[in-house]
């Protein structure tokens, strides 16, 4: 019986006649967290928003806590309360107080009463470090404070996994130190993570496993010590000689 609670199989994605996705297999288990390297335009940002659904394979199957999303009667918004996502970019509402952004959706999917929902949303937000900036707007907020507040505000709906799409990447490299906390305490705590990141560092130390993707398929993947330290394949050895290892 397949205990994993992702599995990709033979996932595909064409746009405009260009493959970003080829016949992808992947399986996460509960609790693992799985960094996902490579250049630009190799499928990984694909990846994750087919894990969620954002976009639609063109074939294959995507499965997630028992839930076949590909299905075509599988009620999708249900499946997505399972599934936290952190964006590149924040993705606040900006006419809402931090607390407000974090407490709507608890109102609004899952029919919390405010009390409730605010109670969780001060929750999490206590849990990244910013109970303090409840009442503030995200204006009056550092790039890393509003990445915090993503974070707190996915973890408010108790997602069984938890997808970042390069959380770091739009941040000031002074303010990138604050979010990956959050991220390692996350992994501390047994969340099961799929992490698209270009910090090697980050990946070397918290991940269970690193998949290194280029031009749309998987062509190396294992434990960061092989993968970054003594990769087998050519191609990633040729990236990892572009980036930055030691993060």
């Amino acid at each position: 019986m397949n205990t994993a609670l992702v599995e990709l199989a033979a996932v595909s994605k064409t746009f405009s006649g260009q493959r970003v996705l080829d016949d992808i297999d992947l399986e996460v288990e509960r609790g693992e967290v799985v960094c996902v390297i490579g250049p630009s335009g190799s499928g990984k940002s694909t990846l994750l928003r087919c894990v969620n659904r954002l976009e639609t394979p063109d074939s294959g199957r995507v499965v997630v806590a028992g839930v076949d999303l590909t299905d075509p009667d599988c009620d999708i918004d249900a499946a997505r309360r399972q599934i936290g996502m952190v964006f590149q970019q924040f993705n606040l509402f900006a006419h809402r107080n931090v607390l407000d952004n974090c407490a709507l959706a608890l109102r609004t999917v899952l029919g919390l009463k405010r009390t409730e929902a605010e109670r969780k949303a001060r929750d999490q937000l206590e849990w990244v470090g910013l109970a303090d900036r409840a009442n503030a707007y995200p204006s009056e907020l550092s790039g890393g404070q509003q990445q915090r507040v993503a974070i707190a505000r996915a973890l408010a709906m108790d997602p069984a996994l938890m997808l970042f799409d390069e959380p770091t990447s739009a941040l000031d490299p002074e303010l990138v130190g604050d979010v990956l906390t959050v991220m390692r305490r996350l992994a501390d705590a047994g969340t099961t993570m799929i992490v698209v990141t270009h910090e090697m560092g980050f990946a070397r130390e918290v991940a269970d496993r690193v998949v290194f993707m280029d031009a749309g398929r998987i062509v190396e993947q294992g434990t960061p010590a092989q993968v970054l330290g003594h990769p087998r394949v050519e191609r990633t050895r040729d990236f990892l000689q572009r980036v930055s290892v030691s993060g």
